[in-house]
């Protein structure tokens, strides 16, 4: 195990790119310990556990830590240190932020923890909070751009995105612990105040917002528009949208917030602060689309952790690759159905543009998810899980278009179980291409018996308006069978052409 607080060697250092890994992340409000499984790229989520300590409290009254929050956090960071014993990851990280970072006991503090858990915390400056934010948000969301924004108890860290990654951050004194001191009714204009002399550094069309205060804020604008996929990782709302939301939020009383489903009960005192500070940052910034990300901090220690090799791979893939990883009977065929399938689906008109060939690759993947589930239920229940799984790199309309490629892997029904979010999430064009694409990996597989070397002695084009099947000479017999012609009768129907199978 290595020490407490150090930064590990690359987490691929094992020929099996599997890890465990745990990431203690002392804040400003919360005190947090988080246990993932690393399998190459995917991250998974083994356990988490939070105790709001509100060790930054009484930072803007008295520049201290809360005597209370630093109890509390020194508890639950003793049982942290009990569970780590127990769990013993590879890895430890340890960070602490804006609270410990500024306050004038953050020293003492430190010092405690160590003597009384044995854990070094490594306290991170602000433009390390910030870059670790923006490292966490391209760890679930590669294509992230704009600015980061990661509002915490004390704080909040904005950062660039380019396509390099994050290159300038800064730290701002807009937690809402940061802001205790000033009057209620001063509040919004000191929030205005204290943002206005970055806002033209840092002003962009797209917002990645990073922080538990903010996933709140998402939840309660997908409860109020009947969004019907509650999972908030890359849930998106327009300038408009989230300004109504943010408005509706910063003028609550904590009693009216009780009565709102959906709404943490432990974020009641800080959610009006966290939709103040995003209306100003949508009208000072100038932000157009605001992006939801379910990952930050810790995540971005971990993919920092990695080497090159995985950190350049896409998570989708990777992520749906280790979800059905040992599941069947062979690991090579779902790159192997991905090159099968390219002559037939690289013509077809894009459903997704550029990200065509990602999401054929991970659906491929998926071929044999579900390969150990009752045959009479195994579409369904495939397609809830594609579609709530924790995997990263995907909007809600490509979980959508994901989901419905596993459900047609296994059925030819044309109506999925959840209708209603598949409609308002993908186009009628969209949802016909991904029933194709799970109709064509379902004729792959069946064909080849789901054995890649047998796969490879097939072939599947589209010439004008006819799906060619054909085999290598001497293999003829392998396109034989009712269920091979009716697998690729289906899919022909579903691309609107002719079947033409060559033996």
């Amino acid at each position: 195990m290595s020490a407490p607080g150090v930064s590990p060697p690359p987490l691929d250092h094992r020929a099996d790119a599997v890890r465990d890994a745990a990431v203690i992340d002392v804040g400003s409000n919360s005190v947090r310990l988080v246990l993932y499984r690393l399998e190459g790229r995917a991250i998974w989520t083994v356990y988490n556990e939070k105790v709001l300590a509100g060790l930054g409290r009484d930072l803007g009254s008295t520049g201290r830590l809360s005597p209370g929050g630093v109890e509390a956090a020194l508890s639950a960071l003793r049982r942290f240190r009990a569970v780590l014993d127990a769990a013993r990851p590879d890895d430890i990280f340890t960070a602490a932020t804006a609270a410990v970072r500024e306050a004038a006991d953050g020293a003492d503090f430190v010092g405690r923890v160590l003597a009384e858990t044995g854990l070094t915390l490594r306290v991170l400056s602000g433009q390390e909070e910030a870059r670790y934010a923006a490292l966490g948000v391209l760890a679930g969301s590669p294509r992230g751009e704009g600015v980061v924004g990661d509002l915490g108890g004390a704080s909040l860290e904005l950062v660039r995105l380019t396509t390099e990654g994050p290159v300038e951050g800064a730290t701002l004194a807009l937690g809402p612990f940061a802001l205790d001191g000033v009057r209620p009714d001063r509040v919004r204009g000191e929030i205005e105040t204290r943002l206005a002399p970055y806002a033209d550094r840092f002003r962009a069309k797209s917002f990645q917002a990073v922080g538990g205060a903010w996933r709140n804020l998402a939840l309660l604008h997908m409860r109020m528009s009947g969004y019907p996929l509650q999972i908030v990782h890359q849930y998106e709302m327009s300038r408009a949208d989230a300004l109504d939301a943010a408005r509706f939020l910063s003028r609550q009383s904590k009693a009216s917030l009780e009565t709102i489903e959906g709404v943490s009960k432990k974020r009641l005192e800080t959610l009006p602060h966290a939709a103040m500070v995003m209306e100003a940052l949508i009208e000072q910034l100038g932000i157009e689309t605001i992006a939801v990300s379910a990952y930050g901090l810790r995540e971005g220690l971990l993919f920092e952790g990695m080497s090159p090799r995985f950190q350049g791979l896409d998570p989708l893939i990777e992520g749906y690759a280790a979800l059905t990883g040992r599941q069947g009977i062979d690991e090579t065929l779902g790159p192997a159905l991905e090159a099968w399938l390219a002559p037939v689906f690289d013509v077809l008109p894009a459903a997704f543009g550029d990200r065509d060939r990602v999401l054929r690759a991970a659906a491929c993947r998926l071929a044999d998810l579900g390969a150990r589930l009752h045959p009479d239920h195994r579409a369904d229940l495939v397609f809830e899980q594609v579609l709530r799984a924790p995997v990263a790199g995907q909007t809600h309309a490509e979980r959508a278009f994901l989901a419905v490629a596993a459900f047609s892997r296994h059925t030819s029904a044309s109506s999925v179980p959840d209708g209603a979010t598949v409609s308002r999430l993908l186009s009628e064009p969209q949802r016909r291409r991904a029933r194709a694409l799970g109709a064509a990996v379902r004729l792959g597989c069946d064909l080849s018996g789901r054995s890649s070397v047998l796969l490879a002695q097939s072939r599947l084009g589209l010439k004008g308006d006819r799906l060619i099947l054909s085999a290598t000479e001497g293999w003829s017999d392998m396109l034989l069978g009712e269920q091979t012609a009716r697998r690729a009768t289906q899919l022909a129907g579903l691309l609107g052409v002719k079947l033409d199978i060559r033996r």
